[in-house]
């Protein structure tokens, strides 16, 4: 491969690089601790923390959209589910 064909192959890919990047911002979303008081407004849950092989109470995070389109992180606390009861 010569010199020239290797350059333009690395000037194409520049160019073309941010079509393949992450839609995600460029600021990562707070994480909220969840209390009582927490007003929610969860239009679509998008993800949250797998608990299955935990047991006992540990924080889980859960990732959703409001109704205007807004993402937010939420922490609370939950049972894990792989406790065994004998």
């Amino acid at each position: 491969m010569s010199f020239s064909k290797i350059a333009t192959f690395l000037v194409l890919g520049g160019l073309f690089a941010p079509a393949f990047a992450d839609d995600s911002p460029a600021t990562s979303t707070p994480v909220e601790t969840y209390t009582y008081q927490t007003k929610l407004d969860i239009h679509k849950v998008l993800a949250v923390t797998d608990i299955s092989d935990h047991c006992g109470p540990i924080p889980v995070q859960m990732t959703y959209e409001d109704s205007k389109g807004q993402r937010h992180v939420i922490e609370y606390q939950a049972m894990g589910t792989a406790c065994s009861n004998g």
